[in-house]
């Protein structure tokens, strides 16, 4: 079987990695326990957490068992990495709830049953009663904090105040490590490239407590060619709960996809084979739509299913190509003009947004520019277009 490095390489996931040699060497020949983390701050997961299920697929069916740690314990303290302020502290009530939604959509994605069927724990098991003082002489004899300070996740925060609630969170995600080492016999954890200072602790502690093999890897960020991360529209966070985002908006996130991130997002969110990706992608005028559109369907099918990717594609022709049915949108029979419309529809946030959306030329009512936001709207149903890229069928209620 081909090692699962040369396949996570040649998709463009890999950015660092400790001890590569006799890693990749291990992953050759054996079995290996990794885990991925996800800490429970939202009740749904999102596109950048997809990367992450993405690459836990490719382990698995190269042979490796995953072991999905959800951050319960952790949660309740929150990661500095990325941030430039203290991230807001949830109740155990709340972590338990996020805890339960992430366990019914990972089931989605990974496979559960089997030799190397993953496993999902939650660090709030040993965290949460934990002896602090065991703790610091066990595990905090093992850190510099010299050394910790030099990390970006710590460095970037400093100038603001860094807690020293938060200064704990490297030792906690460790120690996560060690005792995922001693329990299922974990050595590779692996995470996005934001948290390469945290993974890198957890397995210098192994090596150090131990005396065993521990490995860090870590995934390129899922960013635009201009550096900006992706996952993120006006409204927030794309996320895999088709009740925070439907089908069709998600599916039209990926149809809209930069011309130059297109190839890059087939690599580290689909399972399309290389060289048909590469085929795919080779035209850099118009015939590229094509490829956005079979982008679109993969990560739509994946998340949604087939039926519902389907409907979305449909749904997007109607509003794009003039075929099949457009996606409708119920709006109250009390609501009687364009502004109104614009916000009941979800198309804008406020009034005061819609207002200046049609002053600005924006959007039009059954294929016509609206010029006045005031103007009543049309008997019946009809169809609001909000620029080029959002088109709905409004249907008026009782």
């Amino acid at each position: 079987m081909k090692n699962v490095m040369d396949t996570l390489r040649e998709r463009g996931f890999i950015k660092q990695t400790v001890y590569e040699e006799e890693l990749y060497e291990k992953l050759g020949k054996e079995s290996v326990p990794f885990y991925i983390g996800f800490d429970p701050t939202a009740d749904s997961l999102h596109v950048g957490h997809f990367m992450q299920l993405v690459a836990m697929k490719h382990m698995q069916d190269a042979g490796h068992k995953p072991i999905i740690l959800i951050g319960g314990g952790t949660g309740m303290i929150g990661d500095p990495s990325g941030r430039t302020d203290m991230r807001s502290m949830m109740t155990k009530e709340a972590v338990a709830y996020h805890v339960e939604c992430f366990k019914k959509q990972m089931a989605r994605f990974v496979r559960f049953e089997g030799e190397n069927g993953a496993i999902v724990v939650n660090n709030a098991d040993w965290l949460l009663n934990l002896n602090y003082v065991d703790f610091l002489r066990d595990v905090g004899v093992h850190f510099s904090v010299n050394k910790m300070l030099t990390a970006e996740c710590f460095r970037s925060r400093m100038e603001k105040g860094l807690s020293f609630l938060e200064f704990n969170y490297m030792l906690m995600q460790a120690y996560d490590f060690l005792v995922l080492h001693q329990k299922y016999h974990c050595s590779l954890e692996l995470g996005g490239d934001d948290q390469w200072s945290n993974i890198l602790a957890g397995a210098d502690l192994i090596r150090r407590k131990e005396q065993k093999p521990a490995f860090a890897m870590t995934f390129t960020l899922l960013t635009t060619s201009e550096g900006k991360k992706m996952g993120k529209t006006q409204k927030g966070a794309v996320w895999l709960d088709e009740n925070k985002t439907s089908p069709y908006e998600f599916y039209q996130y990926w149809r809209n996809t930069n011309d130059a991130d297109v190839e890059k997002c087939f690599k580290l969110l689909t399972f399309v084979p290389l060289a048909e990706v590469e085929e795919l992608c080779k035209y850099k005028d118009e015939r590229m739509n094509a490829a956005k559109e079979r982008l679109a369907y993969e990560l739509t099918r994946t998340v949604h299913g087939e039926e519902k990717a389907q409907t979305a594609a449909a749904q997007a022709k109607a509003a794009f190509g003039g075929e099949g049915e457009m996606p409708e949108k119920a709006i109250p029979a009390s609501v009687t003009t364009l502004t109104g419309a614009l916000v009941a529809a979800g198309l804008c946030k406020s009034n005061g947004e819609a207002r200046r959306l049609v002053e600005q030329g924006g959007v039009s009512v059954n294929g016509e520019k609206a010029e006045d936001a005031n103007a009543p709207l049309p008997d019946g149903d009809f169809t609001l277009f909000k620029g080029k890229k959002v088109r709905l069928k409004v249907v008026r209620g009782a």
